[in-house]
């Protein structure tokens, strides 16, 4: 036993605690999370690392509690949760006292609450399981996890394309993979709404890291070998670098530089939808700061959705400033908004997320700047604000406008209570928050109506 082995800074729980980016994704994958250690030594090259005198090698079991941030050397005996094999099937409400309480709880808060709660999931392994924690679709399915792993290959070919033609073929190998993966998560959520956001993130995060390729590359010339594709893809590199890739070529943007990237995204969903009997799709921009930027994305998209024979929503993400502000204008291009507080938070506090908290968020809370990270539990005062006036001006301009939310404060109950007052129609979140999110939004519309008994 280690207790305190690890002194998190920021630990994975839905009961608190200060979140980074990287317990945000273990918390999607289910993944017990302690992260922020900043006393953790690891060595790499000998496969281990040291903390507080230990010593733990590649292959030695440990414990990790993601609720206290402890872990312990060796294996610590635990019982499956019952809860947990109850949301997955396992086992049955009548089982159990506890099961029967959550049961009827989650059913009298399903019953009341004016809220939807959708999921935040990329594959039909995870639109499976939101379905069983009682997701009412996908809030948010990302397509970036869908150039990864062995299609690493075609995105470099599409990056490092210097004619038209052999951009189109690279995007047209693409497309059967994407549709092949749409096509699963709409069986998977069965007639359920689907919102796909188009790609997001900078291109060059597809491609290795500049010093790793320019060390590999400088090896190579050293022996007297020709770098070959290294030293294209090295250029490639250098040629996309940025200073600050999140405000730079990212999101409507890269799909406007990139003639036919956002195109095949959308040919690939209207494709799916078409196999899949009663899939429910739709399609929404993302980083969008001017409704121009929407204005010519949805051209396109609507155009291929017609030629196809399929009806689609197509809507944007709220996450820059600027789109929050104009959202009155917006929202006459858009049939839905979601908001994205996760990049609405970073840019509107100027914190980044990747960054901020280790740094000096501990800091912060001592000195009671804020009560909680912001990027926990929506700040109701400055990013609140931004959303409030999205959701009036948007409504404003295109009554009866649906907006939602798809950031990780989609499953924080307090940051639920907020979406529930400003009206928002329903909230995503991570598969195994999905509960969580169910239980507060039932208990918002209890409290409304003036009584918790109810």
């Amino acid at each position: 036993d280690l207790p305190g082995m690890i002194a998190a800074q920021g630990i994975l729980t839905s009961r608190g605690g200060k979140t980074s980016h990287a317990a945000v994704v273990a918390r999607g994958m289910g993944k017990t999370c302690v992260c922020g250690a900043d006393e953790l030594d690891v060595d790499l090259h000998k496969g281990q690392f040291n903390v507080d005198g230990h010593v733990v090698s590649e292959g030695d079991v440990i414990s990790i509690d993601g609720t206290t941030g402890r872990v312990y050397l060796g294996e610590v005996p635990v019982q499956p949760s019952a809860v947990v094999q109850y949301f997955e099937g396992a086992l049955a409400p009548e089982s159990d006292p506890l099961l029967r309480a959550v049961d009827r709880l989650l059913t009298h808060a399903d019953r009341r609450r004016r809220l939807a709660v959708r999921a935040n999931a990329d594959t039909a392994r995870d639109a499976a399981r939101a379905r069983r924690f009682g997701a009412q679709g996908i809030g948010l399915c990302r397509t970036e996890h869908m150039f990864l792993g062995e299609r690493r290959a075609l995105v470099e070919r599409l990056i490092l394309a210097r004619t038209a033609e052999q951009r189109d073929a690279a995007l047209t190998e693409l497309l059967p993979l994407q549709r092949a993966d749409f096509t699963e998560i709409f069986r998977a959520m069965a007639g359920l709404p689907v919102t796909v956001r188009l790609i997001d993130p900078p291109l060059h995060e597809f491609l290795p890291p500049l010093e790793d390729l320019a060390v590999k590359v400088a090896r190579a010339e050293e022996r007297g070998e020709d770098p070959g594709h290294d030293r294209e893809l090295l250029d490639a590199v250098h040629r996309m670098h940025e200073e600050n890739p999140m405000l730079g070529l990212r999101g409507v943007r890269l799909g406007l530089v990139i003639p036919g990237l956002f195109a095949m995204q959308v040919r690939a969903i209207a494709e799916a939808a078409v196999a899949v009997r009663g899939a429910h799709a739709e399609i929404m921009v993302p980083l969008v700061g001017a409704v121009q930027e929407l204005e010519a994305v949805r051209d396109e998209a609507q155009r291929l959705l017609r030629e196809i024979g399929v009806v689609a929503r197509i809507g944007t993400m709220i996450e820059v400033p600027r789109a929050a502000l104009t959202a009155g204008d917006i929202a006459r291009a858009a049939d839905f908004f979601s908001f994205g507080t996760n990049d609405l938070t970073q840019m509107g506090w100027g914190f980044s997320r990747d960054d901020v908290e280790g740094a000096f968020f501990t800091r912060y809370l001592e000195l009671g700047i804020f009560g909680v990270s912001p990027f926990e539990s929506i700040d109701r005062d400055g990013v609140g604000r931004l959303i409030r006036i999205a959701v009036d001006e948007g409504r404003a301009a295109r009554p009866g406008l649906r907006i939602g939310v798809c950031g990780e404060h989609g499953g924080d109950p307090a940051s639920i209570r907020f979406f529930h007052e400003v009206g928002l129609d329903y909230v995503s979140c991570s598969p195994f928050r999905v509960p969580v999110a169910r239980l507060e939004a039932g208990r918002c519309a209890v409290t409304a109506a003036g009584s918790d008994t109810r």
